[in-house]
């Protein structure tokens, strides 16, 4: 096995090698069409929400019996992360967060046990807690949304069609759910005046009653003869609204209809429910989201066809609008995406054509789309779609699975100028690079380990990246050892003593020898200066700017409102028609939906929706580019600035990798909820005077304006009301309370019962409010309670049972969230150093994840080490040789920080993921030269001529590859995600190439103390 030479086996099964070559290209063009077609990558969202309702509780009292109560139950939560909560007046929600490192089977049965444990903590929760609420289906990617609009039709009617429209789009394959948005529940309202019950002297619970005993359905019993079971039917459910009016009521010996004393109206939730708009019309939204693993493209066009259809049957002054496209947005990423992949390939191929000639460079042009395909097939069977990070990597890829085919040329067109004949040469080929470029290889793909194993959303999302490369490295090499040498034979035409040795005679390599040899000789001076580059370029990195993910180019524009803690939602509603109608015929805009009471669904996998909330409106603008997007946000920047002063408005882009609502947060967290408040302040002063930061924040902290009623206990029971009476008759009169349902066809409709408009809204008509004492007896509010205007907490955040609140900042364009953070946080260290006990200021948002995200990729940095060591002492069987391979890695930090310093791109998550990567690159290159060395000195040479003239003969190759890698690099330059990264990859390639040149042969000398003895002649022996 060790004489075995895959090579000279091609050659002599020339048949099956093309046989294979044939095959892999059918199997990538089919793998190519049936791959998932997709914008982002999938990650898992580890992320549940528990919600519960009590009724009339205040935030505190919600707080402090059932929101603690739950989230101490929720620590006990397998691989919890941490919790996080809200209270608010009758209500709790709260997230519950595992660790990023708990694996996807595991997900599922976890939010189980958190579903049990929190059933089992009803028995222990106040009386009036209602029912608990859980949703875990946060995957779910809605990316084509549709908007149903009618001028004159009612909610009713969109809805009735959004249903049919919505059963008809549940056929069309690959569609997993579909969803209406924007839904209005429809009520019946039985509304009295308050000063007709108290002049008629009747019981509003009586009237209540008596509805519910007319509508009820009961079993009225079944007659059993000798042949049949005849069931008995009893009338009276309501059928309509009329037969409501007709009820009977009779009340101190008198009958009325209940129409007579009471307005009976069909009409909508009130409070509405949340609300969708399209183009500023009322709409009812169909939602869709896509089976996993389905091709987004074929979806998109199934559902243009259907729509089609769909729309030529919509009756007169219906319409369905697509509201986003993502099966559009998908197409022009991955036409950009090829696109940029053919001019990769162009300037691989250019690469190849001048600096090995013709029908050599025809060799490498035909191992491209081989390679190629051998990678589709790959992803095929790894299951990686087409996104973009998978074809970011493709890219990337490209210029590093050309080295190995580069190499196995260079080295037969040699030979073959020594005059060897093509089989031999082909041959030789194997012998002398293929196992130094397997162990390079390997060593490539170790570097991407990080990226691929890493236990983080960051890497989750990113981790195809391993995939596809490692994918593309091992087919590159097996093309390198079998494919290459085969067409290298056949095309490759090289004349014997065409170059010969005066190919490394010429005055290119005369002037390299003499620097090179004069590197050898001043070696300290050498090492120290690249020492001393070494560490200015880690002063240099502080001069660089940090981020996490850059925004997305896709053109929406998310705008929101939020209006003080208890804004009405006719408030938020009013608010937001004054900037839709602002958004009206503007040239940018191609179309505008806005969401009243609750964020849209996720139509971005990197955006998360925000739960109902009633002073909240989102706005998705859909602009014509980036350029519009840019150019509306300066508009309206200006005019939020002059019309919205009392609302907080906040625009925002969609991120690239995972979601956090702000590039700038801290979260103050302590025990009291005042003293909290008190630091939150300090450092928002502190962030308010950062320059580059504005629509400074916080999460939580205005007071809800409420209605305190003071009762006179005493009086109120002479008068046989006690508090929970009054709480109900005032719940029924000012809110209204359910009486029943109405059915009608598969539709249930709730009856509730209220007073009238003008008695319920005005708020200097509460205190003559008419209370029922009994026996047909009424006294005004104010006469057993005294009413007082106060201010409650309407919100309550918390993290890991502490009050939480979160400081939250926009930045300007030239800042990056990262860098304003960390500038903040240092300068509130003497804030922090005077907290208390229990109290903290900590790092939240975007910087928080990129530490977390950078570290888990830093804790796999020794099991890479680890691993290009065993492959280092695998391939050179010495340590001495090993380490001074290792210590090459470093300089290419040299390259990325001038790099990305010129080119002032920012240190994110992807450029770390670069500079991981960088250090396989450059090892694979030190392996090659070592080996190289090791050869000449087997050969007979001395240690310094052998240094010199492996240095020489190993140039051509080592420039090539990492000529083509850097410039393969090119087409990703302007690519706003991958931009960083291709920037430093290429940048410290080029420095660190140059170096390796340079530096480890004087290293190499240097650790083996070779001292020339004789002088290095240009004869080589190859």
């Amino acid at each position: 096995m060790k004489n075995f030479n895959l090579t000279e086996w091609a050659l002599t099964h020339k048949q099956l090698v093309y046989f294979f070559m044939f095959l892999t290209f059918v199997m990538g063009a089919i793998s190519y069409q049936s791959l998932g077609r997709m914008e982002d990558p999938d990650f898992v969202i580890r992320q549940m929400i528990v919600g519960v309702s009590w009724p009339g509780a205040n935030a505190r009292q919600v707080e402090e019996q059932v929101t603690d109560k739950i989230e101490k139950k929720l620590q006990d939560t397998p691989n919890l992360y941490y919790l996080k909560s809200y209270s608010k007046a009758g209500e709790a929600i709260i997230y519950v967060y595992l660790q990023e490192s708990t694996p996807e089977k595991d997900v599922r049965q976890t939010w189980l046990e958190v579903r049990n444990m929190v059933n089992d903590l009803k028995q222990t929760l106040p009386e009036g807690v209602a029912g608990f609420y859980f949703n875990d289906r946060f995957d779910d990617v809605f990316g084509n949304i549709y908007a149903v609009t009618g001028d004159g039709y009612s909610y009713e009617e969109l809805r009735k069609t959004a249903e049919r429209i919505r059963r008809i789009l549940l056929g069309v394959e690959n569609i997993k759910k579909v969803d209406l948005i924007g839904v209005q529940p429809e009520k019946i309202y039985i509304e009295m005046e308050n000063t007709k019950l108290a002049q008629l002297a009747i019981d509003p619970v009586f009237i209540i009653n008596t509805i519910k005993a007319q509508n009820a359905i009961s079993p009225s019993g079944m007659a059993e003869t000798a042949s049949d079971n005849i069931y008995l039917r009893v009338t009276g459910i309501f059928a309509d609204i009329e037969s409501i009016r007709s009820l009977p009521i009779r009340a101190n010996g008198r009958t009325f209809r209940l129409g007579d004393i009471a307005r009976i109206e069909r009409g909508y939730a009130e409070p509405r429910e949340p609300q969708m708009f399209y183009n500023g019309q009322p709409a009812i939204g169909i939602a869709l989201s896509m089976e996993k693993g389905g091709n987004i493209l074929n979806l998109g066009k199934n559902l243009h066809q259907a729509v089609k259809e769909i729309r030529q049957e919509l009756p007169l002054g219906l319409e369905i609008n697509q509201v986003l496209d993502q099966p559009q947005v998908v197409s022009d990423s991955v036409g950009q995406f090829t696109e940029t992949l053919g001019l990769a390939i162009l300037i691989v191929l250019a690469i190849s054509f001048l600096s090995l000639g013709f029908r050599s460079g025809i060799v490498v042009a035909l191992c491209i789309p081989l390679v190629i395909a051998g990678i589709f097939t790959g992803m095929k069977l790894a299951g990686v779609d087409l996104h973009k990070v998978s074809l970011g990597a493709l890219i990337i890829s490209l210029g590093l699975l050309v080295d190995d085919a580069i190499i196995a040329v260079e080295m037969i067109i040699v030979k073959l100028e020594q005059g060897w004949n093509r089989f031999d040469a082909a041959c030789y080929a194997y012998a002398a690079t293929a196992f130094p470029m397997l162990t390079g290889t390997l060593i490539t793909c170790a570097g991407f380990i990080p990226v691929g194993f890493s236990k983080s959303i960051a890497s989750e999302y990113t981790n195809s990246i391993f995939t596809v490369v490692t994918i593309a490295l091992l087919i590159s090499w097996v093309v390198a050892v079998i494919v290459t040498p085969l067409l290298g034979y056949k095309l490759v035409n090289a004349a014997a003593g065409g170059r010969g040795h005066s190919a490394y005679d010429t005055t290119f390599y005369r002037l390299f020898r003499q620097l090179l040899s004069w590197c050898l000789t001043h070696r300290k001076i050498v090492l120290g200066l690249t020492l001393a580059c070494f560490i200015g370029s880690l002063f240099l990195f502080t001069l660089i700017r940090q981020d996490f993910f850059p925004p997305s180019t896709r053109p929406e524009l998310i705008v929101e409102m939020t209006l003080p803690e208890g804004a009405s939602f006719q408030a938020v509603e009013q608010e937001a028609a004054k900037l839709a109608a602002a958004l009206n015929d503007d040239p940018n805009i191609v179309n505008y939906t806005y969401y009243i009471g609750q964020g849209g669904p996720r139509f971005v996998l990197t955006i998360e929706p925000v739960l109902p909330t009633k002073n909240y409106a989102q706005f998705v603008i859909v602009t014509k580019d980036t350029t519009a997007r840019i150019a509306l946000q300066q508009k309206l920047d200006t005019l939020i600035s002059q019309q919205f002063e009392n609302v907080l408005v906040h625009m925002k882009t969609i991120q690239t990798g995972p979601p956090q609502p702000y590039p700038v947060m801290l979260r103050v967290t302590g025990y009291e909820h005042a003293k909290v408040r008190e630091i939150a302040e300090k450092v928002r002063s502190a962030m308010a005077d950062t320059p580059g930061l504005r629509d400074v924040n916080l999460n939580w902290n205005e007071k809800s304006k409420v209605m305190h009623l003071q009762v006179d206990q005493e009086r109120a029971r002479m008068l046989g009301v006690d508090s929970l009476q009054l709480a109900n008759s005032l719940q029924s009169q000012v809110s209204g309370i359910p009486v029943g349902e109405f059915r009608e066809k598969d539709q249930k409709i709730s009856m509730l019962f209220r007073i009238d408009a003008k008695s319920r809204q005005d708020l200097s008509s509460i205190k003559d409010l008419n209370i029922h004492t009994g026996n047909g007896k009424y006294i005004p509010l104010d006469q057993i309670a005294q009413i007082r205007y106060e201010a409650e907490d309407g919100l309550i955040w918390r993290r890991n049972l502490k009050p939480t609140i979160t400081v939250q900042a926009e930045v300007k364009p030239e800042i990056t969230g990262n860098d304003a953070t960390r500038q903040v946080y240092d300068k509130l260290l003497e804030l922090r150093n005077s907290l208390p006990p229990g109290y903290a200021i900590s790092v939240d948002g975007p910087l928080e994840d990129s530490f977390r995200s950078v570290g888990s990729l830093l804790k796999l940095v020794p099991v890479v080490m680890l691993i290009m060591m065993i492959l280092l002492m695998i391939q050179l069987q010495s340590v001495s040789r090993m380490i001074l391979t290792l210590l090459t890695a470093p300089l290419g930090v040299i390259g990325v920080s001038l790099s990305l310093l010129i080119t002032q791109q920012p240190v994110g998550f992807v450029a770390v993921l670069g500079i991981l990567a960088l250090a396989g690159i450059i090892i694979r290159n030190s392996v090659i030269l070592i080996d190289q060395i090791e050869q000449q000195i087997l050969q007979g040479e001395s240690p310094w001529d052998a240094v010199i003239n492996a240095t020489i003969l190993r140039f051509r190759p080592i420039m090539l590859t990492a000529v083509a890698a850097i410039l393969g690099m090119i087409p990703l330059f302007s690519s706003i995600f991958w931009g960083p990264m291709a920037i430093a990859i290429a940048g410290g390639l080029l420095i660190a190439t140059i170096l390796t040149l340079l530096v480890l042969p004087t290293m190499y000398v240097t650790w083996f103390r070779i001292g020339s003895k004789t002088s290095c002649t240009p004869t080589l022996t190859v």
